[in-house]
């Protein structure tokens, strides 16, 4: 499948966020701007993946988690580690290997560690593990979760389905995030899947939702009474329907340039911006400034 978002004359009005989210938003829409810009200074080594696109998705589901739930993210992480701790100083130092990065400059842009959250590169890997977790908070933290990333190109990994049976079969409090932008890497989801995420959610007895919004509220009350049932044992598929602004990593773009302009017509961030002017654009300006000196400080730091 697809995924698509709703044409942008149909879409009903989006409702104010809090500026808290809304700053949240916009610090990580202005983080991964700033890796593109310091990957073409050629100030990082190895690869970097943006969420350009995506970034309202882990700020959406942040007050439906808590402290004690694990979250298990991907190579496209780095907006769940800002929505889970708001320390791009750490990621950032991280990512370019200087002094204060969150696992001494040894993981990059890809693996992450810290406290219970995990990012990895390995497609699918986190899966599995995540069901390990779930296990133990099922039997010795009774209402903490397990949350796992993944995006729509993980649906043909083995390992996505001998995790999804296990949930079913233990009943374990699993969250499976999808985040369906329609493209694996290079590849359209619709030539290389067959059938839905919802249909292999199915085949288990999982509980599948599908949301193709970007306005928080919407999302946050869509998503909280199935993400409470998690926390009694009955794991739960969520699908957002998104899109990737940028390319897979840095440059291997193959999508026509109407897809790509389709995505950035639907991007949250065009439409919160006409939703609310006056706080956006002051909110904007400040994220941007603020990773900027973010930048500045941790580019002058000693190599970690």
């Amino acid at each position: 499948m697809t995924a698509t978002a709703p044409e942008q004359e149909h879409a009903p009005p989006l409702e104010e966020p809090a500026d808290e989210d809304l700053s949240l938003m916009l610090a990580i829409r202005a983080f991964e701007l700033k890796l593109l810009e310091l990957f073409g200074q050629g100030m990082l080594n190895g690869t970097t993946h943006t969420c350009l696109g995506q970034e309202y998705i882990p700020v959406a589901l942040r007050p439906l988690l808590r402290p004690d739930d694990h979250v298990f993210s991907n190579h496209r992480g780095h907006g769940h580690y800002l929505a889970r701790f708001e320390d791009p100083e750490g990621l950032l130092a991280e990512i370019m290997g200087r002094r204060g990065a969150v696992c001494g400059g040894v993981g990059g842009s890809q693996h992450i560690r810290r406290d219970r959250f995990l990012s990895t590169g390995v497609q699918g890997e986190s899966l599995p593990v995540a069901c390990g977790v779930a296990l133990h908070l099922k039997r010795a933290e009774p209402g903490a979760l397990a949350c796992v990333h993944i995006g729509d190109g993980t649906f043909g990994e083995g390992g996505v389905y001998e995790a999804l049976n296990l949930a079913a079969l233990w009943r374990l409090p699993l969250l499976v995030v999808v985040e369906n932008n329609g493209i694996a890497q290079t590849t359209p989801t619709s030539a290389a899947m067959a059938g839905t995420v919802a249909g292999r959610a199915a085949a288990f007895g999982i509980a599948h939702a599908f949301t193709d919004e970007v306005d928080l509220a919407v999302i946050r009350r869509r998503l909280a009474p199935g993400i409470a049932a998690v926390r009694q044992g009955r794991p739960l598929v969520v699908e957002f329907a998104t899109h990737r602004l940028g390319p897979h990593s840095k440059g291997d773009d193959t999508r026509p340039a109407e897809v790509v302009e389709r995505a950035r017509e639907a991007d949250w961030y065009r439409r919160y911006a006409a939703a609310c002017p006056d706080p956006f654009a002051r909110l904007d300006a400040a994220a941007r400034t603020y990773i900027d000196e973010v930048a500045r400080d941790v580019a002058g730091r000693e190599p970690s």
